[in-house]
């Protein structure tokens, strides 16, 4: 961002005030005025030193001409209900003329979170994106652009259905739309069979000891499908075999959490002192007993020898 003075031309890249404000669509009245002080503090005046008079006027007028107009759109609660209508009907333009394709990498791995975990990680994301948004000021352009981007994928995920039961309207007709319509049981399928594409990839690479590969396959597919206790299983023993083990302690309590029969949970989680459900002819008092590991299979590969066969 280079502007020395801001034109109206640029100043239009911003009119989402969320974004320029660098709050969630879901902010209240005190989150608002909490950011909105903190962003003030962050371009006045006094916050540069007398050398630096260009940063100095550059951040009063961004001061001036976005971040107070935002503030005053979003400080009560019926500015903030029409400026997400706003929002939506955007949403629903992009929508029928071409899906919203994310540029962003934090876009994108929203637009791939199951809908379970979709505002967690939104206001994860929104609040990682502000810390910087106004430190540099060079920072302000790309990193709010970013924030509108992700304020319109989290929109047209939580519209999705509404989306798709729109009727549609102009110069298609309703006969030709339909070929183009998704029906939620499809769109779980793609969904279940990418999951366990990325599943089947980190065996692979786990087999060859690639444990970094099979890492990021394993949290792709986590991100797809959360409720899978193999997914969490494997992971955990990918991060044992890089010796993390306060990482693998984690996704081998979320698979035995899952499922506590999990087979690969029940054989790892006692190398980290997890406790695992004893098999229903050996339970003794009703206590969890710790799974002693076969110490012959171990040696081999790794200590994984056999833990690759397909599931059904």
């Amino acid at each position: 961002m280079s502007q020395s003075t801001l034109t109206s031309e640029w100043l239009t890249n911003f009119s989402d005030p969320y974004a320029v404000l660098g709050i969630s669509l879901a902010a209240d009245d005190r989150r608002v005025l909490k950011r909105y002080r903190t962003v003030a503090k962050l371009l006045h005046p006094d916050h540069y030193t007398p050398e630096d008079d260009t940063t100095k006027d550059l951040a009063s007028q961004l001061f001036a001409r976005l971040v107070n107009p935002a503030y005053q759109k979003l400080k009560q609660e019926k500015g903030r209900k029409e400026n997400v209508s706003l929002l939506r009907l955007q949403v629903r333009r992009l929508y029928r003329a071409t899906p919203l394709a994310p540029k962003s990498d934090l876009a994108c791995q929203l637009a791939q979170q199951p809908i379970n975990g979709v505002d967690v990680f939104y206001e994860q994301a929104i609040a990682q994106l502000s810390d910087t948004q106004y430190q540099p000021l060079d920072q302000f352009e790309p990193l709010t652009q970013q924030l509108g981007e992700l304020n319109l994928v989290y929109l047209q995920l939580k519209m999705g259905d509404v989306l798709m039961r729109e009727k549609p309207t102009g110069i298609v007709s309703a006969a030709e739309a339909r070929p183009i319509q998704f029906a939620p049981a499809d769109t779980e399928t793609i969904s279940e069979s990418y999951a366990q594409r990325h599943y089947r990839r980190a065996q692979e690479y786990m087999k060859k000891g690639n444990w970094k590969e099979a890492e990021q396959e394993l949290r792709d597919a986590i991100k797809i499908e959360a409720n899978k206790s193999e997914y969490h299983a494997l992971l955990g023993v990918a991060y044992l075999q890089q010796n993390l083990q306060s990482m693998a302690k984690v996704y081998l309590r979320q698979a035995l959490k899952l499922n506590p029969k999990d087979p690969l949970a029940c054989r790892f989680a006692p190398k980290l002192g997890l406790e695992v459900a004893p098999p229903a002819n050996g339970a003794q008092n009703g206590k969890a007993q710790k799974v002693q590991p076969d110490n012959k299979a171990a040696k081999h590969h790794g200590g994984l020898f056999g833990l690759f066969r397909s599931k059904k």
